[in-house]
């Protein structure tokens, strides 16, 4: 797991993407500390799936805005978490993940992109490309605020199973 805070310009506004954060971080109701609130509770963190990494590494390379084999920094999607071992068709609506320091997040919806991915990515259709994809990634609630760091480990606690991200995620698309 990385954790991964804003980066600042000079006018004190965050960059579309984020970085991979050197030390632990305070998790609040609202994200995380030092940080703009996010808009509702249940959108706390946004979530992304480190196994979709290599298919946006490779879309920049055909669009010319990286290199063959550069690798992207986790972070460059700009979620505040990069999960392996969690994607929207096996993260469920409720299901909670209980990191070793004993933050709790569940899954709450899918990730819709705006405008800024594409300047993230450096690449026009980001946005486009990640919807018909559907791999949006997924929003967090926090149950049990806490401290967390990049290499933290979670459990995922089963919550009622009725929909994954990625259903819901086609579901609300149309």
């Amino acid at each position: 797991m990385s954790l991964n805070t804003l980066i600042l310009r000079a006018d004190g506004s965050a960059e579309p993407r984020r970085r991979p954060a050197a030390e632990a971080m305070d998790v609040q109701r609202f994200g995380l500390a030092g940080e703009p609130p996010a808009p509702t509770l249940t959108r706390a963190l946004f979530a992304y799936p480190a196994e979709h990494y290599p298919l946006w590494q490779t879309l920049r390379a055909q669009a010319r805005a990286g290199e063959w084999g550069e690798v992207l920094p986790y972070g460059a999607l700009g979620e505040a978490l990069t999960l392996q071992g969690l994607t929207e068709a096996q993260a469920c609506v409720g299901d909670v993940l209980v990191f070793d320091s004993g933050c709790e997040l569940a899954v709450s919806e899918p990730h819709v992109p705006g405008p800024e991915l594409d300047a993230a990515l450096s690449f026009k259709h980001a946005v486009r490309m990640m919807l018909q994809s559907g791999f949006t990634g997924f929003h967090l609630g926090v149950r049990v605020g806490g401290t967390i760091r990049s290499g933290d480990r979670f459990t995922l606690r089963p919550g009622p199973r009725d929909v994954n991200i990625a259903e819901l995620f086609r579901a609300r698309k149309g």
